[in-house]
């Protein structure tokens, strides 16, 4: 028996993310996820590991609240963020500060707090500078003024937010009052008084020296739009300068050279109802203008990071069901990978004479630390011990009906028996099956004896600019087809009981299954989360209208939209929704589940019973993070599978009530 035969045991498997290494690259942290005592959420702790791979991790906090983000400053010394309150104050209102772990030795002490807590931080790589990622209140001039505001807030009860501008929520979280600013730890110093909403979900770089940060930058565009440019700000005088902006992308994700010479950063262009947006990276040394150095490179730029002597840029991008880590020449362009596995690498992070740490992890091993040499040669750091799976792991490769091939990984369970196919959609659209997901687990269904196909169909990254335009503005069309194009391949497997089979999906995911329950009745049973039903009122109550509006014209949605083709749904579908759920608003899975029971080729009968069911979080978002909540996922999930792919009674979760 595996960890993926028992949700708790599951639960309880520790989870790797991010990394930091330091300056010299003798030091390599990362956080280590467990769950609480509760097992109601998952409390981070930083890790230490051995650089050269000999010996184990050992853990360097034990805050009861978790600590994240760690960085390292130009002296050794290592910044996290924690919420830990004075003494005598209240464990749960506490904001996250930045901490200070001296290289040295002895306990972490605060540096930096701010009444509305911090999010981000980054240090120089040669100097004493930090700055940070704080929330303050728009009318507040001052930090005193900020917590004075917040606590008449808090004591009068009030949450009202007067809004002048777009977007007003994103994903979970409502925005405003507060604004985003960057501040200079030294003082503390406010970089960008009065930004508005300019640093709402940006990201910033500072210089080695730390004489300056770039940063993107929002600003308003025609209608309810906006876009992304560079800003570079002097950490001294404040200064604000824009050093790039193009009115047709957005500037993103900017990484100043260790040389201070450079900036490089992602152009993503704006698309249209016709036009898919295409990635690219750009480099702009400064005093001169930005170049575009992949534009023949037929891949999306994900991370950018530059090698510790200035010399190439350091990118991850999709490929083909992976994520390689290739060299990029900052002056011609010039591409080269540097992996060639199975592995999606994230956090990547350079560091002195060529080596490379990240991440990786595949759809067979879960995230864990590894040292990339100059020779290609890579030693995994040892971390935390790697989870059997149940199973085996293969890849399909189908052709459609166009010649186009299309790609997918498919679980198989142990043994020889022939297994039910359960058909797993990305979401994204712009997205791959690619790399672990703790969340969208195949292996917890594989333990149940069920085959899992995960496809990249048509809107997928990773096979070039030509595949994400197949499905661009036409969901319903080469999407759809490519997806069956898979299914029909994977029938073919001996392994395979083709002839009972379901569907699920989430986010467009979801979408899909709902276009798939209207247009064949080949599965037996549609699990279909957080999903798209209704396109003409998905597009202007998600959280970023406009960009969805750049494609969603009333056309697209009147040829694409689920909800047109309900008298055609004879399969029972299980429906799952969050509150909390901003990206696709709960209206979605509300309409989908009353035009289910009323209007569906399956409605509910005179008694008002139908096999569909709706999955309901109040308090989720769009994923359904909480623990307790992802393990009745599942087991609603696997039950509803077994009631219809197995003639099973459906074994619901007593804590349903």
């Amino acid at each position: 028996m595996t960890p993926f035969h028992d949700l708790d045991e599951y639960l309880a498997l520790p989870r790797v993310s991010g990394l930091a290494v330091s300056q010299d690259g003798s030091r390599v942290v990362t956080t280590v996820s467990v769950l609480n005592d509760k097992h109601t959420e998952f409390t981070t702790a930083i890790w230490e590991l051995d650089a050269m791979g000999n010996q184990p991790a050992r853990r360097l906090t034990h805050g009861a609240k978790g600590e994240s983000a760690p960085t390292f400053t130009s002296t050794g010394d290592l910044l996290f963020l924690a919420a830990r309150p004075a003494p005598g104050g209240d464990d749960d209102k506490a904001p996250a500060a930045v901490w200070r772990l001296p290289a040295a030795g002895g306990e972490a002490a605060e540096m930096l707090s701010m009444p509305g807590g911090v999010s981000a931080v980054a240090s120089a790589r040669a100097a004493e500078a930090t700055v940070a990622t704080a929330a303050q209140l728009a009318s507040a001039e001052s930090i005193d003024e900020d917590k004075a505001l917040r606590e008449r807030r808090k004591d009068n009860a009030v949450s009202a937010v007067l809004h002048t501008g777009y977007p007003v929520r994103f994903w979970d979280h409502d925005l405003g009052p507060d604004q985003p600013h960057l501040i200079d730890a030294d003082g503390p110093n406010d970089l960008t008084p009065h930004p508005a909403d300019a640093l709402r979900e940006t990201t910033f770089d500072l210089s080695s020296d730390g004489d300056f940060l770039v940063t993107s930058w929002h600003v308003p565009g025609p209608g309810v739009s906006n876009r992304s440019v560079l800003v570079r700000v002097d950490r001294v005088s404040g200064t604000h300068t824009v050093i790039a902006e193009d009115p047709d992308a957005e500037l993103e994700h900017p990484v100043i050279a260790p040389d201070g010479s450079s900036v490089a950063f992602t152009r993503e262009t704006h698309s249209t109802p016709t036009e898919a947006p295409r990635i690219t990276l750009c480099c702009m040394r400064f005093g001169e203008d930005h170049v575009e150095i992949t534009a023949d490179w037929d891949r999306w730029p994900a991370s950018v990071a530059w090698a510790a002597d200035s010399s190439a840029l350091i990118v991850t991008a999709d490929d083909a069901g992976r994520r390689p880590i290739f060299a990029v020449d900052p002056l011609s362009g010039t591409v080269a990978k540097l992996t060639d596995d199975d592995y999606a690498y994230t956090d990547v992070c350079p560091a002195p004479d060529g080596v490379i740490y990240a991440l990786r992890s595949s759809y067979a091993v879960p995230p864990h630390p590894i040292r990339l040499d100059p020779d290609g040669t890579i030693t995994e750091l040892p971390c935390v011990e790697i989870p059997e799976i149940p199973g085996t792991l293969t890849e399909l490769v189908a052709t459609a009906a166009d010649g186009t091939p299309i790609r997918s990984w498919l679980t198989l369970p142990e043994g020889d028996e022939p297994a039910e196919l359960v058909l797993w959609i990305h979401g994204g659209p712009l997205g791959s099956w690619n790399t672990w997901h703790w969340r969208w687990n195949p292996w917890l269904l594989t333990a149940h004896g069920y085959a899992v196909l995960m496809p990249d169909p048509g809107l997928s990254t990773g096979y070039g600019q030509r595949f994400i335009q197949r499905g661009w503005g036409a969901w319903g069309a080469e999407p759809y087809t490519d997806l069956m194009t898979a299914v029909d391949a994977a029938a073919e497997h001996p392994r395979i009981d083709e002839s009972r089979s379901a569907a699920m999906g989430g986010s467009f995911g979801g979408y899909m299954a709902n276009w798939i329950a209207g247009q064949t009745d080949r599965f037996d049973a549609i699990v279909t989360h957080a999903s798209l039903w209704a396109l003409d009122q998905f597009g202007p109550t998600t959280d970023s209208a406009f960009w969805w509006a750049r494609e969603m014209t009333p056309e697209m949605t009147q040829r694409n939209s689920p909800h047109s083709h309900v008298g055609r749904i004879h399969t029972p579908m299980l429906v799952i929704h969050g509150d909390k759920d901003y990206r696709v608003p709960i209206g979605e899975g509300l309409r989908l589940w009353y035009e289910l029971l009323s209007s569906s080729g399956l409605p509910a009968d005179e008694n008002g019973q139908s096999p569909h069911r709706f999955l309901y979080y109040p308090t989720e978002n769009h994923w359904v993070l909480a623990p307790q909540h992802a393990k009745i996922w599942y087991q609603v999930v696997t039950a509803f599978l077994g009631q219809h792919l197995r003639d099973e009674d459906a074994r619901l979760p007593d804590l349903l009530g």
